[in-house]
């Protein structure tokens, strides 16, 4: 090496050096300046549960459609386990650099906080809101043979002959069992509650008139629905949904019942503010787009495209709802 070369390759070494103890003086204050620059590399979205439910469909339309606009991948992990705990928790134990983030459900948010003796996280302290993504709505369906055709039939069957009638869920503890709960104390009825290994099984048993009565997501159901396998008597929003306009919500029923499903990003608690600005802003654009937007609606997902403070109220809000809930259910989970 000539020694013009040596010269320069010491005052760049030299400039490093002083770059990087001008950073380490800074700071915390050097933080902004590096989030600037998010994403440098590729981002993991990590999902909860196994490939092909609702939740996983939502993250990869959403993650596309985000990769586009980052111009970075955002790459889609599934991490089922544990109703969804062994994903979230992941995530709150990631590096809280943008880079790690997850798509969170209202059972991770919600429910598991309630139903697990153990949880490895804390879904409020534990995570940096991004954005509710979609709503998906629960419907309350029976055979076409059951004698109830509307929400108020059912519950006046219900009260005269108390116990009497069962209602299939996906399973102990699930949004869709409990949604039957929240039903229940309502409606001031008693039903019994079989638990399913998953909604496809209830459908089978439903549809044959094995049981009565079934809470399902709409994705699982509309087909069976349109078929007239099944007959809708509600949806659990608080109002009706765009793909099914004559199918009444059951609060105009039963005032006060809303319960649905819902998907939304978290980032480990940390992240820098100016990422989850940028993955709010990817993300929101995403869920508006109009060809995610068709798509999420085929399975009568209603897109939201919240603020992180937005979304922050909604896990306050649902935790304090869902609690009681789940203790006079009785269901817990070791």
């Amino acid at each position: 090496m000539s020694n013009e070369n040596l010269t320069l390759t010491r005052r760049r070494f030299g400039g490093l050096i002083g770059a990087a103890a001008g950073s380490a003086a800074l700071g915390p204050l050097a933080a902004p300046a590096l989030a600037q620059g998010f994403p440098g590399r590729p981002v993991t979205l990590i999902v909860p549960f196994a490939p092909g439910g609702s939740t996983d469909l939502v993250a990869r339309l959403v993650a596309a459609k985000m990769s586009e606009t980052l111009g970075q991948q955002v790459i889609v992990d599934n991490r089922g386990g544990a109703g969804g705990n062994l994903g979230a928790g992941t995530v709150a134990k990631a590096e809280p650099d943008g880079y790690t983030i997850l798509m969170g459900t209202v059972a991770t948010h919600a429910l598991n906080p309630a139903l697990y003796k153990k949880i490895s996280y804390n879904a409020e302290t534990d995570f940096a809101p991004i954005s509710l993504l979609v709503n998906v709505p629960n419907v309350l369906t029976v055979n076409p043979n059951f004698g109830a055709k509307t929400v108020q039939e059912l519950i006046d069957m219900a009260k005269k002959d108390p116990g009497k009638y069962s209602y299939a869920s996906s399973g102990n503890g699930s949004p869709l069992h409990l949604s039957g709960e929240l039903f229940k104390k309502l409606a001031g009825i008693d039903l019994i509650h079989i638990p399913y290994k998953g909604s496809g099984p209830a459908l089978v048993d439903v549809i044959a008139g094995q049981v009565p009565i079934q809470f399902d997501n709409m994705p699982s159901s509309t087909e069976h629905i349109k078929a007239g396998r099944l007959r809708a008597l509600g949806v659990t929003t608080a109002q009706r949904v765009p793909t099914f306009p004559d199918l009444p919500a059951i609060a105009e029923t039963l005032p006060g019942y809303d319960t649905y499903s819902w998907n939304a990003l978290f980032a480990p608690k940390g992240t820098p503010p100016e990422a989850i600005a940028k993955l709010n802003e990817v993300a929101v654009k995403a869920v508006n787009d109009p060809t995610v937007k068709a798509k999420l609606s085929d399975f009568s997902a209603v897109t939201v495209g919240s603020t992180p403070e937005e979304l922050a109220t909604l896990v306050k809000t649902e935790l304090a709802k869902w609690a009681p809930i789940v203790k006079d259910s009785g269901a817990q989970i070791d």
